[in-house]
């Protein structure tokens, strides 16, 4: 059986390196072993490494940067994550999702976000949430890639980065000028 396909996405590198640097401050080292991202599928079932590589660099060609908002810090129970607001999000996703029979996980609408920390004890997360919240001040991104993950058992592994490249906005289904 082969390892199964993550989807996330990648915003543009100062963005990036603002989620990573929370990340380090917050999620238990021993855990932090991939960097910050948004989820756009936990799992891609029916589609191997190259067929899912495949689509999602098709998809990259054709697709524009996106733009998003870090608009608020959410909880997560054990933890607590950026929100993001990303209006070109569930295009996307819809797009990358195009037949595949989604896991229960991946049905749902699609709520945008970056963990700060997760799988700690809630009166630690209550901490940061407060902390967190006491500093946050917003700002405005782009996702500037996919990326394509095989799921090893806890780490994961690289399978492929997929710069958004377009002219058109994700979803629209026309090609640019």
């Amino acid at each position: 059986m082969s390892a199964p396909l993550i989807v996330t996405l990648e915003a543009d590198p100062a963005s990036q390196a603002r989620f990573a640097a929370a990340r380090t401050r917050w999620f238990p080292a021993a855990r932090n072993v991939v960097p910050a991202h948004v989820t756009l599928f936990h799992q891609l079932p029916g589609l191997d490494a190259p067929e899912a590589a495949l689509r999602l660099h098709e998809i990259a060609r054709e697709t524009a940067p996106l733009p998003f908002a870090v608009a608020g810090i959410m909880p997560l129970g054990r933890g607590c994550a950026y929100r993001l607001e990303l209006p070109g999000g569930t295009a996307l996703r819809d797009r990358v999702g195009r037949g595949i029979d989604r896991k229960p996980q991946d049905r749902g609408r699609l709520r945008a976000h970056v963990t700060i920390q997760n799988k700690v004890a809630r009166d630690v997360a209550a901490v940061t949430l407060q902390a967190v919240q006491a500093g946050f001040v917003p700002w405005d991104g782009r996702i500037d890639a996919l990326r394509l993950w095989r799921y090893q058992g806890g780490p994961w592994e690289a399978a492929g980065r997929f710069a958004l490249a377009g002219a058109t906005a994700a979803g629209s289904g026309s090609p640019g000028p």
